[in-house]
């Protein structure tokens, strides 16, 4: 009851308000101060340091670096198999599966539409009866995000939108969360077909970035915005990083049908890390 009365009382919050607050925070290079943010994360999450590049709270300039800190090479390895479908991120497995009548699960009694998470129903179309992963990153985890598989991106879309947290308490009450938050799509064309990479902003988040294009948010948009890019001219390959969390929340990942077979073990709750499998890629029957 009190994870429904938390989840309700979002409601009521500034949400955009209290994230430009974060946002400001979490840059302040005041040594004391940005210092004292780190240590308390840290230690209330159990941030594990050992994997980090960097291990000191004085090696980073404001809390925001710490929080989207690079790794030591060769902790996060690839899996071998060239056909894995690599795990983006450091996180747990919210829900994945099929896609049903259009629809992607979220919690027990919740779903929404690809058309709405996209906002494009053509680009939905093309995940009609395909698959969907959805995880969750904690504020432990490693917030930069990479590729699942080589893609080659035609259109990225910044969707303004509420910012709900994406803590599981929440997305349990909130009908519809992923397709409500604010939350950057990006579409790949790659060797097993479309792939549609979504990145979805949550309450206290101060910003999200891609490698190619900077941050995107702030400032925060009031309209849909999409852009085109020219074949070529951003191509990635496999866990290669496309992005970064500055703060965590959640990725969502679509395939069309026929093109992916999840791995058996896998589970709802299961934790993850950037570069595992998750299943194995094959040319789509029909990519829609």
């Amino acid at each position: 009851m009190l994870y429904k009365l938390l989840a309700w009382l979002q409601y009521l919050l500034p949400h955009h308000l209290l994230t430009a607050i974060l946002n400001k925070l979490a840059r302040v290079k005041t040594r004391w101060f940005k210092n004292a943010m780190i240590r308390f994360i840290a230690k209330r999450f159990g941030v594990n340091w050992s994997e980090a590049l960097l291990s000191e709270p004085d090696d980073f300039v404001h809390f925001n670096a710490f929080f989207t800190r690079e790794l030591k090479p060769g902790v996060r390895p690839l899996a071998a198999d060239q056909n894995a479908l690599l795990c983006p991120v450091d996180g747990a497995i919210s829900s994945f599966g099929s896609i049903r009548d259009g629809r992607v699960f979220q919690a027990k009694g919740q779903d929404f539409s690809c058309a709405e998470l996209l906002a494009d129903p053509k680009w939905a179309e093309t995940y009609i009866n395909g698959e969907y992963m959805t995880i969750y990153l904690s504020p432990k985890d490693y917030h930069r995000i990479h590729m699942p598989v080589t893609g080659e991106l035609q259109q990225m879309t910044h969707i303004p939108g509420r910012l709900f947290s994406v803590a599981p308490y929440t997305v349990d009450a909130v009908p519809r969360l992923f397709a409500r938050n604010e939350r950057s799509v990006h579409h790949f064309t790659t060797d097993y077909g479309p792939h549609a990479l979504v990145l979805v902003g949550a309450m206290l988040v101060a910003s999200m970035e891609t490698v190619w294009h900077g941050v995107l948010n702030p400032p925060r948009a009031k309209r849909i915005k999409h852009l085109e890019y020219p074949q070529g001219e951003v191509k990635l390959g496999r866990g290669e990083e496309m992005g970064r969390f500055n703060m965590g929340s959640t990725v969502v990942l679509l395939f069309p049908e026929g093109s992916l077979q999840w791995h058996q073990e896998l589970a709802p709750g299961t934790l993850v890390r950037m570069g595992e499998s998750l299943g194995s890629l094959k040319s789509p029957q029909a990519t829609g």
